[in-house]
């Protein structure tokens, strides 16, 4: 190689290396190109246009039936588990009058929150709500003015009048019983008493025996209730007596009268049993407009 071609591949060389650093340079220098960023803070202060939503249209809860006679006297709420036949006997009604009285068209369904009228259309129900609840049979007579008058003139000691004394006062006349308290009570089976009523605990009386003893209407009425639909009372019969008595008969392996049947006192209604139950026994009720009382305060003694 000539001197003169080395000195032309030492420029080319020297030349390549001046334009690499050249473009390297400006690599470093130049501005690069960055993707948009997105400013959110500057877009979530302005507000966004004013869209028109159309309203939402809604449905106004229709009000259960009697709803208006909510808390008043004479009327009942339905509450959850009940039934027909059990707020009839919590209120000393027939259930079929309690749907005669509603215009119920199903008595099946009744519901929650629904308001039901419990005493017979055009009576007082306050009336009916202030009779007092008495449980035991006081029968009162008045006194014999003829009698006395004989003992007196026969002791010949007839008391004489003191000048300035003031007249006893008349005997006060006892109260006259309702006519529906005047009922002719017995017992509804021959066997021993094994559980007493208990207020607020034992609703009746619980009578012992053995299956198919017999169970005996207490008193002369009208079956207002025969079947299995009461949770807790298996086979029952309710007898309405008047319009203050109901009485219960639960518990049957047999049932030998039906609804709407007339029965006398004595008669034989039902067929002792364990149906819903632990053992074999009666279980006895008396209802007072619907409150349980003790049934061995009017029941007569054995």
């Amino acid at each position: 190689m000539t001197k003169d071609n080395k000195y032309m591949v030492s420029e080319s060389k020297w030349l390549g290396a001046l334009m690499l650093a050249a473009v390297l340079t400006a690599g470093c220098t130049s501005t690069p190109n960055r993707a948009p960023v997105e400013d959110r803070g500057a877009a979530a202060k302005t507000p966004p246009a004013a869209v028109p939503v159309a309203p939402v249209p809604v449905e106004t809860a229709k009000p259960l039936p009697g709803a208006e006679n909510g808390g008043k006297v004479g009327y009942y709420t339905v509450k959850p588990g009940d039934t027909l036949i059990r707020i009839g006997l919590e209120n000393g009604q027939n259930w079929k009058d309690l749907v005669k009285w509603n215009a119920l068209e199903n008595p099946n369904i009744i519901e929650v929150g629904q308001v039901l009228r419990v005493v017979p259309p055009g009576t007082d129900p306050n009336a009916a709500a202030s009779k007092p609840v008495t449980t035991a049979r006081v029968e009162t007579r008045p006194l014999d003015t003829k009698a006395a008058a004989a003992a007196s003139a026969a002791s010949g000691a007839a008391p004489a009048p003191t000048a300035g004394a003031t007249p006893p006062a008349p005997a006060p006349v006892p109260a006259a019983r309702e006519a529906d308290d005047d009922i002719n009570w017995a017992w509804p089976a021959t066997g021993p008493v094994i559980a007493n009523f208990d207020e607020g605990k034992v609703k009746g009386l619980a009578i012992g025996g053995k299956a198919g003893d017999p169970v005996l209407a207490a008193a002369d009425g009208r079956v207002v209730y025969a079947g299995s639909g009461l949770r807790g009372y298996g086979n029952l019969v309710i007898l309405k007596h008047n319009n203050t008595y109901l009485t219960a008969y639960a518990h049957n392996q047999t049932l030998l009268v039906k609804e709407d049947q007339t029965v006398r006192r004595g008669q034989k209604i039902a067929e002792m049993g364990s149906t819903d139950a632990d053992a074999v026994k009666l279980h006895f009720e008396i209802r007072k407009q619907g409150k349980p009382i003790d049934p061995a305060k009017l029941l007569p003694p054995r």
